[in-house]
């Protein structure tokens, strides 16, 4: 996670009034409390990045993974504010906010992401139609992750 990411992030908790934030994963720790004024600091702690094994002498080299199918190249990105789990409906009886072929408009609200058992609907901050959703339901975002990508069509 870069410096950059933890400064959007710690924007996100103001504009969103979320006063306590803890991430954990391989490699990074993040956590972010807000206690009255003036706000706390984030702290951040990264561990060193893994190193790969030398190859064995005389082993086959190993193929370099492929790149992810790319994103059309003139979209506009609904990203995720936050991290936590995605879900396209308010529950799982319930039809999507949105789906490909939709018009979103600004403000409109087009997911819902669980962040430490709290539901937060998530709203659109570009306009287009919606060209391809990003994430599958149930499934873990993290911050600034595309979520929808949408064309000014």
């Amino acid at each position: 996670m870069e410096p950059k990411e933890v400064e959007n992030l710690v924007r996100a908790m103001r504009r969103l009034k979320v006063a306590e934030f803890t991430y954990k994963t391989e490699g990074i720790e993040l956590s972010v409390r807000f206690e009255g004024e003036p706000v706390a600091a984030p702290v951040y702690v990264a561990a060193p990045a893994p190193v790969a094994a030398p190859a064995a002498v005389g082993a086959p080299p190993v193929p370099a993974a492929s790149a992810p199918a790319a994103a059309p190249k003139d979209y506009r990105a609904v990203r995720a504010p936050i991290v936590g789990t995605f879900y396209r409906a308010a529950s799982p009886d319930a039809p999507a906010y949105v789906k490909v072929g939709d018009r979103v408009r600004k403000g409109q609200v087009v997911c819902i992401i669980e962040a430490m058992k709290l539901m937060n609907q998530i709203e659109a901050d570009v306009e287009g139609v919606v060209v391809e959703i990003a994430i599958e339901n149930g499934q873990p975002v993290q911050f600034g992750q595309d979520l929808f990508r949408l064309t000014a069509g």
